[in-house]
Parts: structure tokens; sequence; C-alpha cells
């Protein structure tokens, strides 16, 4: 089934949202019309350009308030269409979308609103074009997706079919299974949207908050079931209307929203891709520094040792428990301090998660290797961090360890045992995509988002996992597009006894993260702790969590460059990140960026 995309979802001019679509696979568009008024471009010229980028224009969007109106404001409506019907015939466009009505003059009148449309099929029909009725959701009379269709099929012309949107028709609740009563051939198109659930008018949630199926809280999937139930054979296209998306650059923008179709189609039967193969396990963090000795100080004192050197790069594995760190000073490293560049993923089948993640439009990375240096596969997630898969629990395929050439055996007496999550802050424009690409690329299941205050605004956040929770990742936004808080990230490590841990850090020289105390009093009177452990954690900047299943208990490191470490301690099961603390850790890492003029 073809895919296409609206012009709209894109940044850039019309001419630059063409070539991303195309670049990014999509077989046509829909062109919205303030585009094309806005482009240089005559419509001979736009028609040009789909077809030798390989795209076809398979709408033109919108005309309003055409049905149920004055005969005059009818009469005036008739003639603009012929204009555009004019214009499509030159753009070589042969559907045109009609939303319904939201005029004030509009009239509640399926008669004359199937009377006035079929003026317009008639119209159109001269012209080889085909009109396609669509409900708002916000329409003044018509806005569920089976009222639209009484009116199409009342007027009964050839020429006259009916649009069904998934934002419009989700976002009201409507049960979508009615769809299937639909003659196929009288669905002239669909257009797809998955939003966020939020609770607030209708039209600016349309207009400002849609997203690309699979980041948002509707079932779109279960919706176009429906549709190809009914018979439908025409494209899925997209219809997104997002600040952020508005405001980024068209080429990810476009790859980002195909790959959601691949998935929707992956979903829904129309797309056979390679298995999910989900991680098992973190194989290691790499870091890259233009100079390691302050990282490599804190992981010192964390009670790391430096226990390999790979053969023929600058790269040094440090390493306590499973928890394993590697410290890259190659030339790749970035100016700007220490930061987390990749990730190994433990994987049972690495050849075919790289297939999955190449087939999801993920960007295979080269990798200069020496001969004897394992082959790894490696792709880059929405963020820039690569992701690297290896072999777990198969000695028979090479390994990214042999690689390494022991240097000493870690010390005894580890009271970290392994990496708990990674917590990896996006760019603000890669919130969404970044949720789909490791859920749908990597097969993490994502939890609800959560939204947590800033001193400079709101930090949102997601966590992806796999069932047994091996591997988890949060991600997050920062407050604003300029906020500091959007390049750093940060390692999670488990220890069993955070105290111990704690205490051996700084007396090791470690620096941790200190607290307010009046968040220890607020503590105090929110849980019923014992004196001694509150004296503890306060003297230690531990934070505390509880829910009904467990306890957390979290500290931070102060942050090197762009990176900084945590050392968490969950008992029972407890499965969140103590987001009820991290208002109180995020003024916390301001003032101490303040303090030391980072």
């Amino acid at each position: 089934m073809r895919t296409s995309i609206a012009t709209v979802c894109l940044s850039g001019s019309l001419t630059e949202k063409l070539t991303a679509a195309a670049r990014a696979g999509f077989d046509g568009v829909e062109i919205f019309e303030n585009d094309l008024l806005a482009s240089p471009l005559t419509p001979e010229e736009v028609r040009a350009r789909c077809a030798d980028l390989g795209l076809t224009i398979d709408l033109y969007q919108p005309m309003r308030d055409i049905e149920a109106v004055p005969a005059d404001l009818l009469a005036a409506n008739l003639r603009r269409a012929r204009r555009k019907f004019e214009l499509m015939n030159r753009l070589g466009a042969d559907t045109v979308l009609v939303c319904s009505s939201v005029s004030p003059q509009a009239v509640d009148d399926d008669a004359l609103a199937a009377d006035h449309l079929t003026q317009l099929a008639d119209l159109a029909q001269d012209f080889g074009v085909r009109v396609a009725y669509e409900a708002l959701a916000w329409g003044r009379h018509v806005s569920t997706y089976d009222h639209a269709w009484r009116i199409v099929e009342a007027a009964d012309h050839p020429a006259l079919g009916t649009c069904l949107d998934s934002f419009h028709i989700l976002s009201r609740g409507t049960d979508p299974k009615a769809i299937e009563d639909i003659p196929g051939e009288k669905i002239f198109f669909l257009q797809l949207a998955d939003a966020p659930l939020l609770a607030m008018d209708v039209l600016q949630w349309s207009r400002h908050y849609r997203c690309f199926p699979g980041q948002g809280g509707f079932d779109v999937a279960h919706l176009v079931r429906h549709v190809l139930r009914a018979g439908y054979t025409g494209p899925l296209s997209l219809e997104v209307f997002n600040d952020v998306f508005r405001q980024a650059d068209a080429g990810p923008t476009a790859v980002d929203a195909h790959r959601s179709l691949l998935v929707l189609r992956e979903s829904v039967g129309l797309a056979d891709l390679p298995a999910p193969v989900v991680p098992t396990g973190i194989a290691f963090a790499e870091l890259t520094t233009p100079d390691a000795e302050p990282v490599t100080s804190v992981l010192a004192a964390l009670g790391f040792t430096r226990t390999a050197r790979h053969r023929s790069k600058p790269v040094d594995l440090w390493q306590q428990g499973e928890a394993r760190v590697l410290v890259n000073t190659g030339p790749a490293a970035r100016r700007d301090g220490t930061g987390l560049a990749a990730i190994g993923l433990e994987s049972p089948d690495p050849a075919a998660a790289a297939r999955r993640a190449e087939a999801l439009l993920a960007p295979v990375l080269p990798r200069r290797r020496a001969p004897e240096d394992a082959p790894l596969d490696a792709v880059a997630a929405p963020d820039g961090t690569e992701l690297f898969f290896c072999a777990a629990d198969h000695p028979e395929l090479p390994g990214w360890r042999g690689d390494f050439e022991d240097i000493r055996a870690a010390a005894d007496g580890a009271v970290i045992t392994r990496v708990d999550h990674l917590a990896l802050t996006q760019p603000w424009h890669h919130f969404d995509e970044a949720a789909l690409f490791h859920r749908s690329v990597l097969g993490l299941r994502a939890q609800e988002s959560v939204d947590v205050a800033d001193p400079y605004g709101l930090l949102r956040s997601r966590a992806v996992t796999d069932t047994e929770e091996r591997v988890r990742i949060v991600l997050s936004v920062g407050a604003a597009p300029a906020d500091d808080t959007v390049h750093a990230q940060h390692i999670a490590l488990a220890t069993s006894d955070i105290v111990a841990a704690a205490r051996r850090f700084r007396a090791a020289g470690g620096r941790l993260l200190a607290m307010p105390a009046n968040y220890y009093d607020d503590l105090a009177a929110r849980f019923d702790l014992p004196e001694g452990e509150l004296a503890t954690f306060r003297d230690l900047g531990i934070l505390y969590d509880r829910d009904a299943q467990g306890e957390f208990r979290h500290c931070y490191t102060q942050t090197v460059g762009r990176v900084f470490f945590e050392l968490v301690q969950r008992d029972g099961g407890y499965r969140g990140y103590g987001a009820q603390n991290a208002p109180v850790r995020l003024a916390a890492q301001h003032g101490a960026r303040r303090l030391t003029g980072g």
C-alpha cells in the first residue's frame, strides 16, 4: 500500500518539503494550499518537480465552508472551486479535500448539504477531479465520520466520496467500527495522525499537538484495520500539525514520519519486516573525552578499575561487577567535554537486530576497524548516540571484549553491580522520534511520559525497557531548546548498599551533589524514616522514594563535561526512577553549575 505525507507536516519551502519526502521514501504527497501559494514555482513546475522526485500528488487541500450555506455564498464557492479545479489539472492532482463547514452561516440541513456537495461534485467531474468530504471534529453541524458518510451516501455522486482522518475520529472517542459499513470505493482518502491524550479544546489540540502514528496515545492501527476491512485501497497518508515538527529540519522529520508508517503497516499486516530483537542487557556505555583524567578520577572513586585497553584504539575499559564503561580519547572525542557517545546492547542475534534497524531507516554506521577487530553492527539513534549490537550468550560469535587486552583484574569487593539505567537527554525536537525509535527498532516497551518541574521550565521524560527490565533507557527533553540540560546525559549504577557506595566514593575524593536541607525536612514529613537513616541521607545527599512495590534510594555525582553518574539502590519491586525527586535534583545541578561557572 502506497505512502503519502502532507506538506504541512514538514518545515521549509515547498521544494525542500518535496525533496525531504522523496528522500525518506514516500510515494506521494498532499499539497497544502498555503505551501503552493508561497512557492515561486508554477503549478506545472511543481508537477514536474514531483515527477522528477518520483512523487505523485495524491491530494490538494483544503477547501472549506462549502456546504449548507446561503445561495450567494454557494455561488462564490463554486466560482472559487472552478479556479481551484483548473489549478489542480495544472498540478496533476485528481482529489481535493473538502472539510465540513465551520461557517456561522451554515445551517443544519443534511439534504441541503448533500445538494451543495452534489453541485460541487458535478463541477469537479468536468475536470476529472474527485471530492473527498471530511468531518472536522469541530465542524459546526457535521463533526463525525458517520454523519459525513450519510451526507455523501445521500448525494450518491460518483465524484463524491469521504475522507477519513484518524485524529478527527479518535479525538472525539468515536468507535471506528462503523467504518466497515462504508464501501471501500467511497473512501477516497485516509489521513493519519496520532496525538498525546490531552484534555483541551479539540481545535487547538489538532493544530499544535498531532504526532506521527505510534508517538501518541491513539490506537491508530485499530482504526486502520477497520478501514482496510471496508476495502480501502488508497494511500496511507500522514497529516500532522505539530509546532515542533514545523521548526525541525525537514529531512529527519520525514524519515521519522516514514518510519512511523512502516511500523504501522507492520502492525496491521501490510508489511513483513525483520522481527524485533529485544536487547537483553547493557554491554557497555562509551564516553568520549578530550581529557580522560576528570572522568577516570570519578570512575576510580566509584570503585571502577581500568581492566583493559583496546588493541588498536585509544579506548580503555573500566569495570566494576557487570558495569562496564569505555573511555575513548580518540580523534572523535567532542571538544565540548566528556559525553556519552555510544551504548553497547547485549543481543541474542546482533545481525538480525541490525537488519531490523536498517529496515526501519536507522542509519547504519560505518566503522573503521583493524582486521582483527570484532565486526560489530552499529546504528545511530535519533540523537546521534551510537548503538552497538553485541553478541550475548553466543561464544561462537565474535565479541567486543575480544578487541581488548587485559591490564588487570577488577578489584574485589565491588559495591556497584551493573548499569541500572541510562538517561539520554534528547535534542528538543527529537523526543517523540526517539520514543518511537527505541520502541520500534529495539523492541522496547515505552512507559507513560512524565513531566518534571525544572527551575527554568518543564522537563519531559519517558522510559523504555525490556519486559524483564534488564535494559532501562530514560529519554528526556530539556525545558527549552537552548537549555544546557539538553546536553546532559547520565549513567545510573546499581548497588545493594548505597550508603557504603556513597561513603566510599566520598572517601576516595569524589564529590556528591549536595541537596538542600528543605528537602530532608519534607522527607521527614512524608515518610516515617528512622532518624539515623535520615541523618545519613542528609550527609550524603541521598534522595528517597517509595511506592506500593518497594523503595528507591539514589544520589548523584557532580557533572563532568556533559555526563554525571547516579548511584541507585532498588529494594522490593520499585520500578520507577525517582521522578518525585527530580525537581530537587535539577535545581541542585543548576546551582552547582552556577557555583563552578559551568
